[in-house]
């Protein structure tokens, strides 16, 4: 309720100032709002106060930008949503969430799709993924890169999981995105749709047994103090595009525009490189806290892929191949 009063509230003041200000000037600052739904100290949040400093700087304060982390103004649906109604001018999110609104990102939401970083930069930063986001103007939203959430891996507190019969029946926390759960389906496990918000109570009560994230997530929300078992599954890498509100570009002079876009590029490169460190100590720190973290043989890998081989079919049953055809052809 309190993320509903606070998101409905910015949409008032939007409304409030739009009508007091109907002939504003050009040298008017320009408020930016900033959100995600990723705690404080993940790279993907520090990315979004480094953009607000720099940003700032470049455009002598004619742009003021506001950061809201960990879903203070909702979770990913009220932020894109907030996007298009341009009461939250600026987000990176996951692509799980986007294809929501937004159809070819659940391309990206299919299993063992890159086999490390590099693979997944050669897409995004090309043809492929420019052509992407360009998909999201028709939400009232411009794409400009990809940030870095990483490739997610399996938490659970049942058992250790090295083989793919191990996933079976566990009752496991997912994304509200049908490839992410048609993945565990096929995998004998029970998928529960479930808020991030909510995640560290479920697993606490036992309202679900696993969780799959990143592992800087893992320890930014402590999953280590309710979970004892981590395994490098990397079944799934997570980009995160970021993205502004399109009303809110199409007020920007141009000169604005060139700095967004600039200093969004910028950011990028940092931020994912403060996310490969982010990776490297998370795992130092979930084994310092007791986790027992398991990496997977090539030939226990090879066993998952090809038990999760059928959500590539269904999806080119539903949506065609075009798009995978395209990534496979930059990776292979």
């Amino acid at each position: 309720m309190k993320q509903l009063f606070l998101f409905l509230s910015l949409i008032i003041v939007v409304i409030f100032v739009s009508a007091c200000n109907g002939s504003s000037s050009k040298d008017e600052v320009k408020v930016m709002r900033l959100a995600n739904a990723t705690p404080d100290d993940r790279s993907l949040s520090k990315a979004l106060y480094l953009f607000e400093e720099r940003l700032e700087e470049e455009t002598d304060g004619s742009i003021d930008v506001e950061v809201y982390t960990n879903s203070v103004i909702g979770g990913d649906r009220e932020v894109f949503e907030g996007m298009q109604l341009n009461t939250i001018q600026g987000a990176s999110m996951s692509t799980g969430p986007i294809a929501q609104f937004a159809d070819s990102f659940n391309v990206f939401e299919l299993p063992f799709l890159f086999a490390n970083e590099e693979e997944a930069y050669e897409v995004l930063d090309g043809d492929v993924g420019d052509r992407l986001l360009d998909e999201l103007n028709e939400q009232n939203v411009i794409g400009l890169n990809y940030w870095e959430n990483g490739f997610r891996m399996l938490s659970n507190n049942v058992r250790e999981i090295k083989t793919v019969d191990d996933v079976k029946g566990l009752d496991i926390r997912t994304l509200e995105n049908e490839w992410h759960m048609e993945l565990w389906s096929e995998l004998g496990a029970n998928p529960t749709p479930m808020n991030y918000g909510e995640l560290y109570i479920g697993l606490e009560q036992g309202t679900v047994d696993a969780q799959e994230n990143p592992v800087g997530n893992v320890v930014n929300s402590h999953f280590y103090e309710v979970q004892d078992h981590l395994t490098v599954t990397n079944h799934i890498y997570n980009a995160s595009p970021f993205m502004v509100s399109k009303p809110f570009w199409e007020s920007l002079t141009k000169e604005e525009q060139a700095a967004v876009q600039r200093i969004s590029d910028e950011v990028q490169q940092e931020q994912r490189k403060m996310n490969q460190q982010e990776v490297e100590d998370s795992f130092a720190i979930v084994k310092e806290k007791g986790m027992k973290v398991t990496e997977l043989s090539e030939e226990e890998l090879e066993r998952f892929r090809e038990a999760t081989s059928q959500v590539r079919e269904r999806y080119i049953d539903k949506y065609g191949d075009e798009w995978l055809k395209q990534i496979e052809a930059e990776t292979n």
